[in-house]
């Protein structure tokens, strides 16, 4: 059974282990053009010579993005690569040759024969993904160092362990798709929109609530808007909010927050007017509504997940991945007890 499954995969695993192989010696590349920038460019500035770090670690950041954020997308979009090229033709290709008869009459069960093909084919798939994430885990460890924002979306699917774990599921899920449409050319496209639907929804549907958040209290003032980001906007429900607000690190639940007062209340439009007229423009360096609003003792609340819980998710999101695999694996056992032989 092991021999003639690896008969059957060896053209797509080569062609990939070739590739891999090729993307690996790239980010290697990238992984040492990165140090140097940093020893350059960051290390290298001395505030106390006159060198601006601040300056330094954007233009190291501007200068390194374009490769870490080439090689994070190709990782992001790896799981669904191997489900349509590994994974949906797995079993669709033999049940439409009708190859899978030689096999079941030779007194080998549907169930082995699956359990078979599943393990070699998802492990081959988690090595492939967790080298290729080990890689760059590696290459773009000074990168997301000086970002310090190791939870957005595409950094957090492409570091550490969770990108073996998407394609585990992923490889799984196209061949139980090949199983249940039995036509390679449908089943790779089905396999598609199902696991890109997955990934995009994931970040925002299941990871922030993965844990409950941490909710804080920030009083609203010129240096709390400046140096998270925020933006005040009048919102369409008739109370002023602040947007963007980013805790360092942190995955943020909390997109928009709304401006309390002392007592707890909603501050509306109508009680910012005053502050939108010509004498509250007057300079402090800063947008004139927030130089207004920073002396009326207001406050906010955000909710996100501190920097320190960046493990726990990856370990908890790996977790989910592999419960989900686990499931359409089921699917496709109970399914393939169903097929004619």
């Amino acid at each position: 059974m092991i021999w003639l499954t690896w008969r059957q995969f060896r053209i797509q695993f080569l062609i990939t282990i070739g590739v891999v192989a090729a993307l690996i010696a790239y980010t290697l590349y990238v992984g040492y053009s990165v140090r140097s920038s940093y020893h350059s460019d960051v290390l290298g500035c001395v505030p106390a010579d006159g060198c601006d770090l601040s300056g330094a670690e954007r233009l190291f950041l501007e200068k390194q993005h374009g490769p870490v954020a080439v090689l994070s997308l190709l990782l992001y979009a790896a799981p669904a690569i191997l489900g349509i090229f590994w994974g949906a033709p797995l079993v669709s290709r033999e049940l439409e040759a009708k190859t899978h008869r030689l096999v079941w009459n030779q007194g080998v069960t549907r169930s082995r024969w699956l359990a078979f093909k599943l393990a070699i084919i998802a492990f081959a798939g988690a090595a492939v993904a967790g080298v290729f994430s080990l890689a760059l885990t590696w290459a773009a460890s000074r990168y997301d160092q000086v970002d310090g924002d190791r939870f957005a979306p595409l950094s957090f699917a492409s570091r550490n362990i969770v990108p073996a774990g998407y394609a585990v599921f992923a490889l799984v899920l196209g061949a139980t798709v090949g199983l249940i449409i039995r036509n390679t050319v449908a089943a790779m496209a089905t396999a598609l929109v199902l696991i890109g639907l997955l990934q995009m929804l994931a970040p925002m549907m299941a990871r922030p609530y993965l844990r409950p958040p941490v909710t804080e209290t920030v009083a609203f003032t010129v240096d709390a808007v400046r140096q998270h980001d925020g933006t005040v906007a009048r919102g369409g429900d008739g109370f002023v909010a602040l947007k963007g607000y980013q805790v360092p690190g942190a995955l943020m639940v909390t997109s928009s927050a709304r401006l309390l007062n002392e007592a707890g209340n909603a501050v509306t439009n109508s009680e910012t007017q005053d502050c939108l007229t010509p004498g509250a423009r007057a300079g402090g360096g800063t947008s004139p509504i927030v130089s207004c609003l920073a002396g009326r003792n207001l406050h906010f609340e955000v909710s996100y997940h501190p920097a320190s819980r960046y493990w726990s998710f990856q370990w908890m999101e790996l977790a989910g991945f592999l419960i989900l695999t686990g499931l359409v694996s089921a699917i496709a056992f109970w399914r393939i007890r169903h097929v004619h032989g």
